[in-house]
């Protein structure tokens, strides 16, 4: 008889529960959708409902990481919990921010865990920071990943695991102590301990070192209080729970402080536009202003599959949408930023304008040359895992119109141009005049050959329609006359080639295969949604691109792709549904869909890329920034739209509210 870890399931296509996947070996990586993801904006982490950090890349988030058992289970990982139980009675977020809490039920009591990476007062008074380009704010990251516990009921014994391994698990760790008995370790790489980082545990409790494990284990008592910091920089650790104490509360304090900030409406919904909001902020990276697209890498798209991509970099596309959302919900100051980190990236060393690229690193890095991890088994044997990703030098059209609608809707209020921005914006419009005929790998960034996809065209008339806008706010009044009449040629090239005979839009010219991105049509404005072929184009989509009622973004047996296997349902095209079908009018049937993917958030409201539409598991990198921003558009097209019926005015997502005087 085969054991368990040799079983593999063959299962009938009517049985979701199963999904490709081998019993045994499923069973010793969390879900997808278990993860709890923190972030104090310069780095992130993401910790399993058993209490273990099992994906930390430091200093940042596209560093070789330091705890990677997510990856792999023997690629480091860091735990602290009850000893001998695995599975909390509660977790949530503190209220308006990102302090996780764990409740823990043992045989003879309950414990609460704390866990936060510490933000605190501008740190940086006696000399300039070294990784800071964008204006200081009040407040900053410590460089610290603190975990507090307190024994709130009997007793319970506490154990605590620490064990890193350096560089994706290619360099050994090595521990030694540095405080004075026990309280102070630090971990080093064993080959070259000068390489970095040095990572210091500082605690109350008493440590043991055990190889590359530091451990401790005490029994609590009701009332018992202690911390445990993990720190990378030279800022110092809080040295007593007192210390810790008033480090999470600070923490609280400067995330409500953002929150706070935000227009948020009076809605059952109003918790998931919050914690979305808090996702999207902590994806930013606060040195430069680059907006990451998720925090891990080769999460699969297909379980046990191929679609593993590096999403620890700034898309242009990405961040563009995410600030529809931030400003929607009228948190519109990470936009500066965002806009500087594009002017920087696409200047050159000696101030010579550079081609603006698909994607970044956080850091402004314009190659991110795409490699293969071998030595890491994957997400439930999920390969190959891949760093850097090879998208960077691709040709994708539509980048263009969303950084140009992205500035519209930021500089619109204002109703002024920055003169330092105009020069970026006006470069933009001229690659699309000059580019916009030619074929490209489209929005989904596709592995096969360049095609003239319908939805990049589209794209390229927002760029030149928002670029006529622009152009008007600036004072360029004859240059806008001449894109406006630039971006008509566009839009009559797209109506008669990129539209088929039922009145319905193409995934590419000439073609007869749907695209979600094409839902875009009407939410980018290109026609209104009382326009017959954007009715049709949606309820086709609807009707024809769905898996149980979760929206594809193509069909991958009819689109060269380049790559092989399926994939789930695309949250973020569901999420584009709710906003077309409000559009269109169908509000009743946006509103049964939303309530549907709402239900599919992760139990801390999160999402990954990706939905099985037939088990509701999450699949692909998480947490996703597109998917957050889309929720953030549909749930506000849902709420505006019903109260519309008794204001008797409709506004779209991606605009500020207007509230009754």
């Amino acid at each position: 008889m085969a054991s368990t870890d040799d079983l593999t399931v063959d299962e009938p296509d009517d049985l979701p529960a199963l999904s490709q996947l081998k019993v045994g070996r499923h069973a010793t990586y969390p879900p997808i959708d278990d993860y709890a993801f923190l972030s104090d904006c310069e780095t992130s982490c993401l910790i399993a409902s058993n209490g273990s950090v099992e994906w930390m890349c430091v200093p940042r988030p596209d560093s070789p990481s330091i705890f990677g058992a997510m990856l792999d289970r023997s690629a480091g990982h860091f735990r602290i919990g009850p000893y001998g139980v695995n599975v909390p009675a509660a977790r949530r977020y503190l209220p308006g921010g990102m302090i996780l809490e764990t409740t823990w039920q043992s045989e003879t009591g309950w414990l609460i865990v704390r866990d936060a990476l510490v933000l605190g007062p501008w740190h940086n008074n006696e000399q300039r920071s070294k990784t800071h380009r964008r204006t200081p704010m009040d407040w900053d990251a410590e460089h610290v990943l603190l975990r507090t516990v307190k024994c709130v009921n009997g007793t319970v014994e506490l154990e605590m695991s620490c064990e890193p391994a350096f560089d994706y698990h290619r360099a050994p760790a090595h521990w030694e102590y540095t405080g004075k008995v026990y309280e102070e370790a630090t971990a080093v790489r064993t080959l070259d301990p000068t390489a970095g980082p040095n990572l210091v545990l500082t605690t109350d409790l008493r440590l043991g070192l055990e190889g590359r494990e530091a451990r401790a284990r005490t029994r609590m008592k009701e009332g018992d209080e202690v911390f445990v910091a993990l720190t990378w920089s030279e800022l110092p650790a809080p040295r007593t729970f007192e210390d810790a104490a008033q480090k999470m509360w600070q923490t609280t304090e400067c995330w409500r402080q953002w929150i706070t900030l935000g227009d948020f409406p009076d809605h059952p919904w109003r918790n998931y536009l919050q914690r979305s909001a808090l996702t999207l902020k902590g994806l930013t990276y606060a040195p430069t202003g680059a907006l990451m697209a998720a925090a891990t890498t080769s999460l699969p798209e297909t379980p046990g599959g191929q679609r593993n991509w590096d999403y620890r970099y700034t898309w242009v596309r990405d961040s563009s949408f995410a600030l529809w959302g931030l400003y929607t919900l009228g948190l519109d100051r990470e936009a500066n930023d965002f806009f500087a980190f594009l002017r920087d990236a696409t200047t050159g060393d000696n101030g010579e304008p550079v081609p603006l690229q698909v994607l970044y690193g956080i850091g402004g890095e314009r190659e991110l040359a795409e490699s293969t991890l071998d030595n890491l088994t994957g997400y439930d044997g999920a390969k190959p895992v891949r760093i850097g990703n090879g998208a960077y030098n691709q040709d994708q059209h539509d980048i263009w119109g969303t950084m140009l609608d992205a500035v519209y809707l930021h500089v619109k209020s204002r109703q002024q141009v920055p003169e330092s921005l105009w020069p970026l914006l006006e470069r933009q419009v001229e690659a699309t005049i000059k580019r916009w005929r030619e074929p490209d790998r489209g929005i989904w960034e596709v592995r096969g050959e360049p095609q003239h996809f319908t939805s990049s065209k589209v794209m390229c008339w927002v760029a030149l329609d928002r670029g006529a806008k622009l152009a008007e706010l600036h004072g360029e009044y004859e240059r806008a006359t001449e894109w406006y009449a630039i971006a008509d040629q566009i839009k009559a090239d797209v109506l008669t080639n990129g539209v088929n005979d039922n009145g319905v839009f193409t995934q590419t010219y000439g073609g007869d295969t749907l695209d979600a991105s094409l839902l875009l049509v009407v939410l980018n404005r290109f026609l209104p949604p009382t326009d017959h072929r954007v009715r049709a184009t949606v309820l086709s989509i609807a009707d024809r691109l769905t898996e149980n009622g979760l929206v594809l973004r193509y069909r991958t047996e009819t689109t060269d792709d380049g790559l092989s296997g399926a994939e789930g349902t695309f949250t973020i095209c569901s999420f584009w549904l709710v906003s077309a079908l409000v559009e269109i009018g169908e509000v009743q049937r946006a509103r049964h869909l939303c309530e549907r993917l709402l239900g599919y958030a992760s139990p801390l409201r999160l999402y990954a890329e990706e939905i099985d539409s037939r088990s509701g598991r999450h699949l692909g990198n998480f947490p996703q920034a597109f998917t957050h921003l889309a929720l953030i558009n549909a749930v506000t097209h849902v709420i505006r739209a019903e109260q519309a019926h008794t204001s008797g005015m409709f506004q779209p997502a991606h605009t500020p509210a207007i509230h009754p005087s």
